[in-house]
């Protein structure tokens, strides 16, 4: 790259690059962005901007020692602040003794997103909560008014006492506004192993549906993402392929690279296709198609299916089989 392109990018792209002496803690260059940004005139630019080095100034002397004693690994910093009253993140690398150098970025559309996974969280967990408070009161009610109960009877409110509390236990663990609102965070230094995957959740479904299939696809090894969000997507899309095709029905599940890029996971199956006029509304929260009569379900599963998957950024969606059945993808945005 010629020196004039360097600079056209220094001016015109959207994060801010700067430079700070380390002997006297003063920024030696902020690129023009920032006047852009801020709307600073070139000669406030430098000292308005100083309030970047404030936040990296303390832990400076640290970094130093380590860079002097021949310490390579955490050079680079991550950091947040707030500059000018809007969110940025500031990612600053140590290059020798006397140069500090990074970016500032403007995180607000970010912090504004996380916002919005949160209440996003609250809701569901909310939705979730309120029925089984319900459940777990009238059962309550019942075991402890029902005195003349046979032992059949109280068994049975047992279960359903044992079973409300397993499902509360799960809405705290998979449901709470942290969790959720985690999944899909590029922070996050977990992910997954398509084939393990993928056999993990057809083994837990076989105990219902023996004939599930699993195909090996061209997917990688291992791709980020959140575990537990994948493997309940994948539950909720077995569970639904089991109670909606015959007894013995096959079901196959594949992953693979994604034609333009990405991966997917497909859930098929050869049951009764999806009404054409349902398909739209397949996803809605609460939604039941005609299919669902006399079929136990809240019409939950698929909209929180749904709302992970595009947490993720990524996409999920179902098509009817030309020749029977009707197949469920999910397609995540990774570099495969």
């Amino acid at each position: 790259m010629e020196k004039a392109d360097y600079q056209l990018l220094l001016e015109h792209g959207t994060d801010i690059h700067w430079m700070l002496d380390c002997v006297t803690g003063q920024l030696l260059y902020v690129s023009p962005v920032a006047a852009r940004r801020f709307g600073w005139s070139p000669e406030q630019v430098l000292e308005r901007a100083q309030a970047i080095a404030a936040p990296l100034l303390h832990d400076l002397p640290e970094r130093l020692a380590r860079f002097r004693q021949g310490d390579g690994t955490r050079h680079t910093v991550l950091r947040e602040a707030e500059l000018e009253g809007i969110a940025v993140e500031i990612e600053s690398t140590l290059v020798d003794e006397r140069r500090l150098v990074g970016v500032a970025r403007d995180i607000s559309a970010r912090r504004a997103f996380e916002h919005q996974q949160k209440q996003f969280a609250s809701m569901l967990s909310h939705e979730f909560r309120s029925p089984l408070a319900t459940i777990d009161g009238a059962i309550q009610r019942l075991v402890m008014t029902d005195k003349g109960a046979d032992e059949g009877t109280t068994k049975r409110y047992h279960k359903i006492q044992t079973a409300v509390d397993r499902l509360l236990g799960m809405v705290d663990e998979y449901l709470s506004p942290e969790r959720l609102a985690a999944i899909g965070r590029r922070q996050r230094e977990n992910g997954i192993e398509p084939a393990a995957l993928l056999e993990a959740a057809a083994a837990h479904a076989r105990v219902r549906r023996p004939g599930i299939a699993v195909h090996g696809g061209d997917a990688p090894a291992w791709v980020r993402a959140d575990p537990e969000g994948m493997r309940m997507c994948l539950d909720v899309l077995l569970d639904n392929a089991i109670k909606y095709t015959p007894p013995g029905s096959p079901i196959e599940l594949w992953a693979g690279k994604a034609d333009g890029g990405g991966i997917e996971f497909t859930v098929a199956d050869r049951g009764p296709p999806i009404p054409e006029g349902e398909i739209a509304r397949l996803f809605d929260k609460g939604y039941r198609g005609i299919a669902a009569v006399g079929i136990a379900g809240s019409g939950i599963g698929l909209y929180m299916a749904k709302a992970v998957i595009e947490v993720h950024g990524g996409t999920l969606s179902v098509q009817n089989l030309p020749e029977s059945g009707k197949k469920f993808r999910i397609w995540l945005p990774v570099a495969v």
